[in-house]
């Protein structure tokens, strides 16, 4: 018998969808790997104060009941799934504080050698399953200490190598980062003199070694302020000295207004790299372009270690690659051909790993949260290995997402991914147009993935649209969409954002009087931009943000965005005036609807300082807002009751707004 039909209004919905499912499904494998028949990777713990553990597949003789696959048309491989290790241990890097890949692993007889980075004190430790992690590298009192990043094992040398970023001093960008050497022996664990310098820390940034499969060569990424790596990094290679040194090393591509992604060697010893030269970030080996396409083969490198493609055994290539959403394809670099891996995934993640011709990735769609996937190149046979979704609700509650392209001022096109209000057994009255909230993604040099999120769905199934607009300055479009918000930040986003709203209320899709618009970090400054300098908005949603950007470009925020402005706005010596004209912190004074302020009070990408200051030029004017400052966060939000907390008042703000009812909610008290 079907399910009965109810006429309510919208936000009064009622979901099974609540924060608390939500929180608990936030964020998602990663850091995948191959040791020895196993696939490994990392995976959150909302619900143990926002840890990372380290997950293994143990493999499962054929034959062996296993589980049912929800993609329906086979089977996960036999296996379990075992943490490997307990709390508190958190294997996460803070390098450039967005961090990199944490851990590395060998497969031997007597058991996996394991490497991995901790988050609390940040040391490097060396792991057997089933013993006590032993410390590699000190604790050192200076600033912000040693960090590590990207273990590439030796064991042939009993060391592991890695990206060293080392404090100087107090201030964050008292830092200076190299590639070295730390023993396995753990001679370094109270001698930071035990630590062997590979590089002479020449480049203000890198990323990790890769090592030809010779061992005579190793070629890594570097670049220098003001650029981001998605401007202009520099490959570098090296030769590999049998004494362990590197030597000679010399740039043979990129540049100032080139991005070269990532570089890595083919089974046969040739230097394969992806470069944005052409406008977008194709595959070149030994110099010369392998499949020359208007789409991306590579991305913004945001943490060290992504992964957008993998050379195999075989010579072909493992690629992340699309325009807009990506897909795993395998690419014969002696013709150009790709084929692209079967299955229901739309969304793939920079995040592969191969032995032989099996290659494991991350993937999702709108249907399914991400997962491990692993393909077999040979057959082109794909199936999930790890992590895999299993609906926490019925399906009939998830939204179901458009793919739009609106119009933006001067007639530019703006991506977007809408996601209509949706419920299986609710309609609202005919004559009733749904309230709508905009999100702006972070970065701002990134991209909203058109992937199942709970966080969407919470608001959906209760009658509230959402918009996620890949704004100009996105990826995933080629470099000139990318550079649309070279000193237009505040503007170029802002305009697009609003132009998405107003054509979804034009076309009769959304209530005009009912729009709301939200983000974090680069996206909590758009969405408080929007605020302060359109009227299209009736409330807000501002979390962790960039406020001020006179305070945040003068030292407040770290080392490697300390110099992102020069693009976004304009060097501040330059333009000293537009840096107070852009800032929403500087026109308080013109805000004039509800909003809410979320904040991790850890946070040193984008400090409390900066809601503070923004709170205090609002002064005394009666504006409604709230203000949730969390402690023990930092930027962006990993505990469980946080994100409920945070989820929940979200609502809340909307429902005082909007005039909505939504059930069991509770209110969030505004502030005037």
């Amino acid at each position: 018998m079907g399910q009965t039909v109810r006429t309510l209004a919208y936000g009064a919905w009622p979901s099974p969808i609540d924060a608390a499912l939500a929180a608990a499904h936030d964020g998602h494998p990663e850091w995948v790997g191959l040791v020895g028949d196993e696939v490994w990777w990392t995976e959150p713990r909302p619900e143990e104060g926002g840890r990372r553990t380290l997950v293994r597949r143990h493999h499962q003789e054929v034959g062996r009941q296993a589980p049912r696959w929800r993609g329906g048309g086979g089977r996960r491989p036999g296996g379990t799934e075992e943490s490997l290790l307990p709390a508190p241990w958190d294997v996460r890097s803070r390098v450039i504080e967005y961090g990199g890949r944490p851990w590395a692993a060998l497969a031997r007889e007597d058991g996996p050698l394991v490497v991995f980075v901790n988050f609390a004190d940040q040391r490097l430790y060396r792991y057997r399953p089933g013993g006590t992690p032993r410390p590699l590298t000190p604790v050192s009192p200076v600033g912000a200490g040693l960090r590590w990043a990207e273990p590439l094992l030796r064991p042939e040398r009993d060391e592991v190598w890695c990206v060293l970023e080392e404090f100087t001093g107090d201030g964050p960008s008292d830092v200076r980062r190299v590639l070295a050497a730390v023993p396995l022996d753990g001679s370094a664990a109270r001698d930071r003199g035990a630590v062997r310098e590979l590089t002479d820390g020449r480049h203000r940034f890198l990323t990790g070694a890769k090592l030809s499969p010779d061992g005579r060569r190793a070629a890594w990424l570097a670049w220098d302020h003001p650029r981001m790596p998605w401007d202009g990094t520099e490959l570098i290679l090296a030769d590999a000295g049998s004494d362990g040194t590197l030597r000679d090393p010399r740039t043979v591509a990129g540049g100032p207004g080139e991005s070269v992604a990532q570089a890595d060697w083919t089974h046969d010893g040739r230097l394969l790299h992806s470069s944005d030269r052409s406008g977008w970030w194709n595959l070149y080996l030994d110099g010369e372009p392998v499949c020359p396409r208007e789409e991306e083969f590579g991305g913004a490198l945001w943490k060290l270690g992504m992964r957008w493609f993998t050379p195999l055994d075989s010579g072909l290539i493992a690629v992340v690659h699309g325009r807009g959403a990506t897909a795993l394809g395998v690419l014969d670099p002696e013709t150009g051909e790709v084929v692209d891996a079967a299955g229901p995934w739309t969304e793939f993640a920079p995040d592969l790993a191969a032995h032989g011709e099996r290659v494991v990735a991350v993937a999702a769609s709108p249907r399914s949260a991400y997962e491990v996937v692993e393909l077999d190149a040979g057959t082109g046979h794909a199936r999930v290995v790890g992590a895999g979704h299993d609906d926490a609700v019925d399906p009939a509650y998830y939204p179901e997402p458009q793919i739009r392209v609106f119009t933006g001022p001067d007639g530019r096109d703006i991506h977007a991914h809408v996601y209509p209000p949706h419920h299986p057994g609710c309609v609202a009255p005919g004559d009733e147009l749904p309230p709508y909230v905009v999100w702006a993604h972070g970065g701002p040099t990134a991209r909203a993935p058109l992937v199942l999120d709970l966080e969407i769905a919470y608001f959906t199934s209760r009658g509230i649209g959402v918009a996620e607009v890949n704004y100009g300055g996105s990826t995933g479009y080629g470099r000139s969409y990318r550079e649309r918000l070279r000193e237009q930040w505040g503007v170029v986003d802002v305009e697009d954002c609003a132009a998405v709203a107003r054509a979804l209320a034009d076309e009769g899709t959304a209530d005009r009087d009912r729009l709301a618009v939200r983000g974090g970090s680069a996206g909590g400054w758009t969405a408080a931009a929007s605020l302060t300098t359109t009227d299209v908005f009736s409330c807000g949603t501002i979390k962790y943000p960039i406020l001020d950007l006179e305070g945040w470009g003068a030292g407040e925020t770290h080392d490697f965005e300390s110099r992102y402005l020069d693009s976004l706005i304009g060097p501040l010596d330059e333009v000293p005036a537009r840096y107070a004209e852009r800032s929403p912190a500087a026109h308080a004074d013109r805000l004039a609807v509800p909003f809410l302020l979320l904040q991790g009070l850890d946070d040193v990408i984008c400090p409390p300082v900066q809601c503070e200051r923004f709170l205090a030029r609002l002064g005394e004017r009666p504006v409604p807002h709230a203000y949730l400052a969390f402690e023990g966060e930092g930027h962006g939000f990993r505990r469980a009751e946080t994100m409920v907390r945070a989820l929940e008042a979200e609502l809340s703000l909307y429902a005082r707004v909007f005039g909505l009812n939504p059930p069991d909610v509770p209110t969030l008290e505004l502030t005037r």
